[in-house]
């Protein structure tokens, strides 16, 4: 799949915004005059490009319980508007309240990953989109037919897939949906937070002394930047990549020759197993690759507006910020593939305190308003 890289504030995204006042969307004029201080540009599928009626579209589809084996389940269900597009769940809950494995992480700036999914099994959006459909844990479907029947047979449906695609319904395919869901889901990006003011948009006074102390530490003696990357001109704070922390690595001590063989099992059909078995899950993304190196290695999450989205990590074991930064003061926990990066950071406590306090410097200013996703 082909991508073009085009400036953020382009036209289309902004219409899908101010066309519906209704949506949950982040573009929204900030205090600064510009919500995507910070964000580089966004790289769009040339096969996918934006449109107001499109994002629209994807919204509806996003919303949408029908498409779940007892049209309980939409995508809104883990990632929920009113909640920073969070379920603040540890793990998600699907069909029949049934619990995965892995936390919901934010879809907000997901349209940077370069990989989806914690164990990075999908490389787009699109492709992504398809994947809860058909997992017995989430929507609980068997295949996507259910939903092509709908959305060929909807009357409103079948007006906006003919108005966006040009397709009269029996031309309409899975393809179509997750292009228009992808299509809304990048809309939901965020930049210009008091550190965007700060560092790109040369506002001295942006951060308070202990904002601009944690940066420091951030940097410096906590080697934060090694995983959660600040460019020159943009920060996703996330290097794309995949880590292992040592988080959940304990309950497969001993088990991996075991998890290997059952893993290998799968034929590459990883999903479902993954989200079934926790102790499978904790293989993370060697389950992708099959390579021993990458066993416990889950993708560095971005920490943009990290204060919004707890409980933490790949398996929500923890519940707020304080205990992450304590997490990797002590250098994670031990295990033969553990990052090398991870080893004890002798922060003092007024050095954790700082690093809290920049970390909650990375709200993006429309988010400041508590109140900003509920009025939504």
């Amino acid at each position: 799949m082909r991508k073009c890289f085009i400036p953020i504030l382009i036209t289309c995204i902004l219409c899908a915004c101010s066309d519906q006042p209704e949506s949950p969307s982040v573009l929204k004029l900030s205090p600064s005059g510009n919500p995507l201080l910070g964000l580089p540009p966004l790289a769009i599928p040339e096969n996918n490009p934006q449109t107001p009626e499109k994002s629209a579209l994807g919204k509806q589809l996003f919303q949408d319980k029908r498409f779940s084996a007892d049209d309980s389940v939409n995508c809104a269900r883990c990632h929920v508007p009113a909640n920073a597009f969070i379920d603040s769940l540890p793990v998600a809950a699907g069909i029949k309240d049934q619990f995965g494995t892995r936390n919901s992480p934010s879809v907000i700036n997901a349209a940077f990953y370069t990989h989806q999914f914690w164990d990075g099994r999908r490389d787009s959006l699109e492709e992504q989109a398809k994947d809860p459909f058909v997992n017995v844990i989430e929507h609980g479907l068997s295949d996507h037919r259910k939903i092509v029947d709908i959305v060929r047979t909807d009357p409103d449906y079948i007006k906006q897939f003919r108005q966006v695609f040009g397709l009269e319904p029996a031309q309409i395919s899975i393809d179509q949906v997750v292009m228009a869901i992808a299509g809304f889901e990048r809309t939901l990006i965020a930049g210009d937070s008091p550190f965007d003011q700060y560092r790109f948009g040369g506002d001295s006074h942006a951060l308070n002394d202990a904002a601009i102390r944690g940066l420091a530490v951030f940097q410096g003696k906590g080697r934060c930047t090694s995983c959660h990357k600040i460019a020159e001109t943009s920060a996703l704070f996330t290097d794309n990549q995949f880590h292992n922390l040592g988080i959940g690595f304990g309950k497969i001590a001993g088990k991996l020759t075991g998890l290997i063989k059952a893993t290998r099992q799968t034929e590459g059909k990883i999903d479902a197993p993954v989200l079934t078995n926790a102790e499978l899950s904790e293989l993370g993304r060697y389950a992708v690759t099959g390579n021993k190196a990458d066993l416990g290695h889950f993708k560095t999450p971005t920490l943009r507006n990290i204060v919004l989205t707890a409980p933490y990590m790949h398996d929500g074991s923890l519940a707020n910020l304080a205990e992450v930064i304590e997490f990797h003061n002590q250098g994670g926990f031990a295990n033969p593939f553990l990052d090398t990066e991870m080893r004890p950071l002798g922060l003092t406590q007024q050095e954790k305190s700082d690093l809290a306090a920049f970390m909650e410097a990375l709200t993006s200013s429309q988010f400041a308003d508590a109140n900003y996703f509920k009025q939504r």
